[in-house]
């Protein structure tokens, strides 16, 4: 599990109560995956959350072909589309495929995934822009970007914080999401990039991110995506930027969690409902509420073994039974 101690202001992001909250919430939900072996989900579920990384990275860029047509393009079925959507979407399908090939800290290797993503779309896929660029907003620039003469020294900065600085790598990849953005480092394809490379970077984290859909997340929020990014640029800190993805990540892990509940087992269910249930006091009724699938025998066994563990304690007997999350002790 990530330690977040020592989460402070640096020249990124100012580090808020909000994002140090986030940080220990996806760790306890991290510790929960790791329980109960979520690493790597089925195949039916890994395959099911890569279509829809894929289709919402490239739907948040325009491409009309849905999560049926992406998923006909990797069985390698005919699709009616445009020359262009179906060239993004075999470009992407290569590229979340070898994902864990990237070296998350390398330039080079961050280049090749560019190559890759962009073969057959830009001239100069892989390479680092060399002219200006604007971001528009409707006919409204909404951002420049730094000149193209600095770019390769912001983006080295930008790798540099990746190897030497002390976040963690979940604090890490959002911040270089949306530092990448700001950079704009190529003349086509910096969004599809920063989604992809964060996901790189998480990996690194826990194995369960190469199949988690945090693209998906986005683009249910996709103008909450990118007020976050207007609002932190206004701010000259990503500290807006860093708590919007952390809550999508959060969200990610909990949906994973929460899909693979019937196969939990009495302490996997115990640790999740510590983890996620928000009041500090409640009653057999709440954690039944939790988890609708489980008898009520089975809820009170699981209060006892939530005792037994230190996890929560009893208060109150028969109807006003009762019980308290033990925040202050550890579990076992």
């Amino acid at each position: 599990m990530p330690s977040y101690d020592g989460i402070m202001k640096n020249k990124y992001y100012e580090g808020t109560s909000q994002i140090i909250n986030l940080s220990t919430e996806i760790g306890k939900l991290l510790g929960i995956v790791d329980a109960a072996h979520l690493r790597k989900p089925t195949t039916k579920l890994r395959r099911a959350n890569r279509i829809k990384s894929i289709q919402s990275s490239l739907w948040i860029e325009g491409n009309s072909l849905n999560e049926k047509q992406v998923s006909d393009i990797i069985n390698n079925k005919r699709v009616l589309g445009t020359e262009k959507d179906i060239r993004e979407v075999k470009n992407a399908i290569e590229v979340y495929d070898a994902l864990t090939s990237f070296k998350f800290d390398s330039i080079k290797s961050y280049l090749k995934a560019h190559k890759i993503l962009m073969k057959g779309l830009v001239d100069n896929s892989g390479k680092f822009r060399t002219k200006g660029v604007g971001v528009f907003k409707g006919k409204q620039v909404a951002h420049v970007a730094p000149p193209a003469w600095n770019v390769e020294n912001l983006m080295k900065d930008l790798f540099a914080y990746l190897k030497q600085s002390k976040d963690n790598l979940i604090i890490k990849s959002c911040v270089f999401h949306y530092e990448m953005e700001f950079i704009h480092p190529f003349m086509d394809g910096n969004g599809r990039m920063g989604r992809l490379w964060q996901t790189v970077i998480l990996i690194n984290e826990n194995p369960v991110f190469e199949f988690l859909p945090i693209e998906h997340e986005i683009k249910i929020e996709q103008q909450k995506y990118y007020d976050a990014l207007a609002q932190s640029d206004k701010a000259g800190l990503c500290t807006i930027f860093v708590e919007f993805m952390l809550e999508k990540i959060k969200t990610s892990l909990m949906q994973l969690i929460s899909g693979q509940r019937n196969n939990l087992t009495d302490v996997e269910r115990i640790k999740y409902f510590w983890t996620n249930y928000e009041r500090e006091t409640f009653a057999r009724k709440d954690y039944l509420e939790v988890f609708k699938e489980i008898s009520i025998a089975t809820a009170t066994r699981d209060m006892k073994k939530g005792i037994d563990l230190n996890y929560w304690e009893k208060i109150g007997d028969n109807r006003t039974t009762k019980y308290k999350m033990n925040l202050n002790l550890e579990a076992k």
